[in-house]
């Protein structure tokens, strides 16, 4: 803790264009204006996106006026575990901070962002690729004395400011440094251009970590008088909530209700019918639920998610409803003598077209463009620009929207059913000889993901993992279905590993499956337009 003696010491890590600068400055000339003396440097960095700089600022607690013409001695750099506060603008670069010694449970006061900025390795990976929150959460409460996490990002967006207004705000609010809140918005006011948004930002920042201050009070005091807090439940009705135990509920909610809104009332009614098979297998090998249905609610992910499969009827869905446009606005921002136009660009192809068709229809639109494509030209598409601000573009997307019950008499629906429910007939039967090897089987949904061909691709390789591993009859090889799990979690990451599939193959091949078939990849020849001109030219 700090004294009268020492000076309030501060870290503030930012990302590039986040303002860490402005930020730092406006520190410095508020303990002057105020009376204080104040010294900042800049340690700049390349972190890990490349692009971060840390500040470093310390402020004498006592007034210059009652120091008797004495001046104290400020430091120059950062000392790990001497800091008051880590004030950072992004979760990981936290954590990097903390990894770095610079944050203590015992002193150090860490105000942070929950949003992200991914790294270069974070988005090469074809999976989810994405750093785990938890951990990195779990490390700043356990190195802070006091800490206040928000996402900054989005109040920044939504008050139309930078970054560095909202964690002004932030450190302000916690009342650290000595200083009145008007003194911290005089500076911003001085600012020059985007004053009104900088204090929206500043004041929703400052509300933000009160509100936080409060709640934390309000907890320790209950926690102190032994009381217990209320969990609100999620709202599911009554017959469903019934039929599974509390643990899925969450996860159920939203998967129904997506199901509800992705395709009615019959289409949720056949994901609640698959899920209740998942849980009698896994209430059959767990029955004392010492696993808390964790087999359950992965299937009530990636069911839901398969069965939510992207197509045009979707994406135009998705494009016209009014979120969407209110979320634009929002990013755009425009003024009341603005015009905001909005082209959403299309690009359907065959494989689209024919997901609508009947099986016949499709087919023969399918051969057709595989004939061309294999006589070297381009598959088929049809390039769209639709002006979603205007009545016709909005209209023309709601009508497609609509096609909703022609959704269901297409090719693609029938084929995305029956592989849904191949992979759930493994799913059950594996739950019901092994609990592990059952829920290893479930956690490979992770592998359908996006559309086209990437979507195409990662059914192949779950049809492979099921054919070839979770299979009885293929996979009689494993010594036990412990060692069976284990293969097929083995296998999944690796097909989440790189895109190509080499970890894939390789995977396969270490637990005695076959590796993927080629497919055959059509070569097309493509015309130089500037051949002809440099024959005539040397001629």
């Amino acid at each position: 803790m700090n004294t009268k003696q020492n000076p309030i010491t501060m870290l503030i890590c930012a990302l590039g264009c986040e303002g860490g600068g402005v930020l730092t400055e406006w520190l410095v000339d508020i303990a002057r204006a105020s009376g204080y003396a104040a010294q900042s440097t800049s340690i700049p960095g390349v972190a890990q996106r490349t692009g971060a700089t840390t500040y470093y600022l310390e402020v004498f607690p006592v007034p210059v006026a009652q120091l008797n013409g004495r001046r104290p001695v400020l430091s120059l750099n950062p000392v790990p575990g001497a800091l008051d506060a880590l004030v950072s603008s992004e979760l990981l670069e936290t954590a990097r901070q903390i990894g770095n010694g610079m944050a203590t449970a015992e002193r150090t006061l860490v105000i942070s962002s929950s949003s992200r900025s991914l790294t270069t390795a974070e988005r090469m990976v074809p999976g989810d690729g994405r750093t785990d929150n938890a951990p990195l959460l779990q490390t700043l409460r356990s190195q802070s004395r006091e800490h206040h996490v928000f996402d900054m990002a989005q109040i920044a967006n939504d008050c139309g400011t930078v970054v560095s207004a909202v964690m002004l705000g932030s450190i302000a609010g916690s009342g650290l440094l000595p200083f009145k809140r008007d003194a911290y918005e005089a500076v911003i006011k001085h600012g020059g251009k985007g004053v009104d948004a900088s204090l929206r930002g500043f004041a929703a920042a400052f509300e933000q970590v009160n509100r936080q201050k409060d709640q934390a009070a309000l907890v320790a005091n209950l926690l102190s008088n032994d009381e217990l807090l209320a969990l609100d439940s999620i709202g599911l009705k009554g017959d469903l909530a019934a039929k599974f135990p509390p643990q899925v509920h969450p996860m159920l909610g939203l998967g129904h209700a997506r199901m509800l809104e992705y395709q009615g009332p019959a289409y949720a009614d056949l994901y609640v019918k698959r899920l209740s098979q998942v849980l009698a297998a896994e209430q059959q090998a767990d029955p004392a639920a010492s696993q808390g249905y964790a087999t359950t609610i992965e299937m009530a992910r990636w069911l839901a998610l398969w069965m939510a499969f992207d197509d045009i009827v979707r994406v135009a869905d998705l494009k016209s409803r009014a979120s969407r446009w209110q979320r634009v606005t929002g990013e755009v921002k425009p003024g009341q003598d603005d015009l905001l136009r909005v082209y959403d660009h299309f690009k359907p192809g065959a494989p689209e077209f024919a997901a609508l068709l009947p099986d016949g229809l499709a087919a023969k639109v399918t051969r057709w463009d595989r004939r061309r494509v294999a006589n070297g030209k381009a598959p088929w598409a049809m390039a769209l620009k639709i002006g979603s601000h205007s009545v016709l573009g909005m209209l023309s997307l709601r009508l497609l929207a609509s096609l909703k019950w022609l959704r269901v008499r297409g090719s693609r629906y029938a084929l995305e059913q029956t592989l849904i429910d191949k992979w759930l007939a493994v799913v059950v039967s594996s739950t019901q000889a092994h609990w592990q090897l059952g829920h290893e089987v479930a956690l490979c949904g992770r592998l359908i993901k996006g559309y086209g061909s990437t979507n195409e691709r990662g059914k192949d390789n779950l049809l492979h993992v099921l054919d070839h591993l979770a299979d009885t009859e293929h996979g009689a090889h494993f010594a036990s279905h412990s060692l069976r799990a284990a293969a097929i979690a083995a296998t999944r990451s690796a097909a989440l590993q790189d895109e190509a599939g080499k970890a894939l193959d390789q995977t396969l091949a270490a637990h005695g499956a076959p590796a993927r078939p080629v497919k055959a990849q059509p070569i097309r020849w493509m015309k130089n337009p500037h051949m002809n001109a440099r024959v005539q030219k040397v001629n």
